[in-house]
Formats: structure tokens, sequence, C-alpha cells
């Protein structure tokens, strides 16, 4: 037999996985959440989490907590702004709407009155700037919120059907600069945490 028939078996290397396409990973993680039975424990962890320099949290609760909005630093929304700039859009193509039916389009001497009688077109002009208005804060809010969101990682998580009830939730999500998977666990845990659990993707 010629020794280039010859095939030896050679142990397989530390780590080496046969079959590649087959390896399992475990899931990626979104963050680390921890479960309060109160709204003060929820309210003092945050604050001491935000302390520390983490950015990325998130707190959920049944019922809206002021304090818990400054606590994770969440101080400003462009909500307003969007609302102002609606209601601006809405209040000018009201009036350019009437502008252009009674001046350009199909004027009509009505009285002796200049075709351009602006005061005539404040009512309308009003409502115009209520409605844009309204329908600028109720878009705005889906938008700024993602909404709507059939799913979210933080559903994952075993109790956090609670949160709509009588539990209390805080997550550092696992992108903030400063995450370190077990100093945020061991951080949470010490926090008067009822249960912490990683919350997956």
């Amino acid at each position: 037999m010629d020794r280039d028939d010859i095939k030896l078996e050679q142990p397989l290397a530390a780590g080496h996985d046969p079959h590649p396409g087959h390896r399992r990973h475990a899931p990626p993680l979104y963050g680390v959440m921890a479960e309060f039975e109160n709204p003060t424990d929820l309210v003092a962890a945050a604050r001491k989490v935000y302390s520390l320099g983490y950015r990325r949290i998130n707190g959920y609760s049944p019922y809206p907590i002021e304090e818990l909005s400054e606590a994770i630093g969440f101080t400003h929304t462009s909500l307003p702004l969007i609302v102002f700039i609606g209601g601006v859009v809405g209040g000018l193509a009201g009036f350019f709407m009437q502008y252009w039916i009674e001046v350009i389009d199909y004027p009509l001497n009505v009285g002796g009155k200049p075709y351009n009688s602006w005061p005539a077109f404040i009512p309308i002009t009003f409502e115009m700037t209520v409605l844009f208005a309204a329908f600028s804060a109720v878009l705005g809010m889906l938008v700024l919120n993602k909404l709507p969101q059939p799913y979210h990682p933080v559903f994952n998580v075993p109790n956090f059907a609670m949160a709509t009830r009588d539990r209390f939730f805080l997550a550092i999500e696992a992108n903030d600069a400063k995450f370190k998977h077990e100093e945020v666990v061991e951080l949470l845990k010490s926090l008067n945490a009822i249960e912490v659990n990683d919350v997956e993707v």
C-alpha cells in the first residue's frame, strides 16, 4: 500500500467544531432589566443608575411618574415644536386657501368689500390651525414613541406583563457606552430589585 493512500485520523483540536453550520449561538442581548415592587424604589434606582453615568436606560410603570422621567434624564421632547409647526402650516394653508378662492380663482364683489377681506378669513384660519396642530400632535407622538410597535425585546422578560398592573421595571440597554453585563447585573441587584433578568433581542 502506498503511503499516500494512508489517511490518519487526527484528533480534533480544542474548540474545533466539525459542524460549523450547526453551531449554536447565545441570543444577542438587548440589555438587563430589574423589577421593583413600588415606584419609590424604581425612581431611586433610576437616579442611582443615571448618576453612575449610564444613559441608555428606560423605566416602565403602570402609570406616569414625573420623577422617573427626570431621574433617567428625559427632560426634552421635540413634540411641542412639531405641534407648533403643524399649527403654523395649518393656519397658512387655511388663509391662503381662502385667498386663492376669493381673490384669484373666483372673486366675487360682496357689498363692495375688497376681495382680500381678511377678517372674514379668521374663523377658517383658526380652525385649520387647530386641526393641523391636533393631527401633528397625534402623528408626532406615534413617531417619537416608535408606535405602533407589535414587538419589543422587553416583552421577552417573564414578568413584564405586570408593568401594566402593579410592577415597575428599569432597563439598562446593552448599547450603553458603560455597559458591562456582570457589573450591570450586580448593580441592579444591589438596588432593592425583586428580580433581575437578561433581555434577549
